[in-house]
């Protein structure tokens, strides 16, 4: 019988903690390194039965943190989930490997719009995953109705210490950028230091910067809080106490892809998982789990109401314009460091 290991944030769900820098590799086996419930556990359970294959998966926070580990020399690892961005500086850092995900069955299904990566513009290395806009997630006791970042921010001066933003350089830095009129993706030292002093000022409202907010919010404990869309499944669960909106200033978005890492050890089960992931049914499936937007057009079909007609999850056209993507900085990421720095230290 096959077993799925699902790894939160080091503690084991179930079967027992791998190794920290590498993971036994076995016959029938796929080791997956994702973000935190980034994946329906239920396409894990899915794969490890069709294909008689033993799932590994651990987790990370930030695509930092996955990128240090695996240039630290952590192997094992079959398939990795960086972000659009991320997914650029793996495979200029040769830590990838072509897959020909786009000669597989399935591949039609993939909307040519999600093949972003400037590195892999054709998809031979990585497939598209999701995407999905970063905005607000708030409980409606406290703020009955949410619609933008000027208020979110107001709220906090009123109420310091009630909303939390992400422990994200890229994305609290890139909300002030948005602020100011500026590209998140900006190379200008002057935008970037205003987008500082922006964050700056607002500090001594903010309660945290943090990612485990969604127990906060939906108890109350935080009014608001910077996050993800994969809130909008809590708040279609309690409609009438929590919402998600993408403030109407505008606000960053994020694509993943599925990746397979140069060492990988098993990489026959990594090409079959990759393939699996584009059929249509196990597509919509994993996104009515994670609540964020298809790159599978023909999953989208599949899905419930109240996602394919939901303003955050799939956004109108006028919203999507004000959506910005993560473009790999190169050196000029040292500017946005150093001002996350001070901001953390401040």
């Amino acid at each position: 019988m096959n077993m799925i290991k699902y790894l939160k944030s080091g503690v084991a769900i179930a079967a027992s903690v791998m190794a920290m820098t590498s993971i036994a590799s076995a016959e029938g086996s796929l080791n997956l390194y994702n973000w935190g419930e980034y994946i329906n556990p239920e396409i894990i359970e899915d794969f490890s039965k069709e294909f008689d294959v033993d799932v590994t998966l651990d987790t990370y926070s930030t695509n930092e943190e996955m990128l240090a580990r695996i240039q630290a020399g952590a192997t094992g690892y079959d398939l990795v989930w960086p972000s659009v961005h991320m997914h650029d500086i793996m495979q200029k850092l040769n830590l990838l490997q072509p897959t020909n995900v786009n000669q597989m069955p399935g591949f039609e299904n993939i909307d040519p719009g999600a093949l972003r990566s400037k590195e892999d513009p054709k998809a031979e290395y990585c497939l598209p995953y999701a995407w999905g806009a970063v905005g607000i997630f708030y409980n409606k006791d406290m703020i009955p109705e949410l619609t933008s970042w000027q208020q979110f921010f107001d709220y906090a001066a009123a109420n310091p210490g009630k909303v939390t933003m992400l422990d994200d350089l890229r994305e609290t830095l890139g909300v002030g950028l948005i602020l100011n009129g500026a590209s998140v993706n900006t190379s200008d030292k002057d935008e970037i230091t205003a987008a500082e002093e922006f964050i700056l000022k607002q500090k001594p409202n903010i309660g945290a910067f943090r990612y485990d907010i969604i127990p906060l919010v939906t108890a109350g404990d935080m009014a608001a809080s910077h996050y993800y869309v994969g809130a909008v499944l809590n708040a279609n669960q309690s409609p009438d106490k929590l919402g998600f909106v993408i403030p109407e200033e505008g606000a960053t978005m994020y694509q993943e892809d599925i990746c397979m890492l140069k060492t990988a050890p098993n990489t026959a089960n990594a090409l079959k998982f990759l393939e699996f992931m584009m059929r249509p049914d196990v597509s919509a499936k994993n996104t009515e789990r994670l609540t964020n937007g298809s790159v599978n057009t023909a999953a989208i079909a599949l899905l419930p109401d109240e996602l394919k007609n939901h303003p955050a999850v799939n956004p109108p056209a006028e919203m999507r314009a004000k959506l910005q993507i993560f473009d790999d900085l190169g050196k000029s990421l040292r500017l946005y460091t150093r001002a996350w720095d001070r901001v953390k230290t401040n």
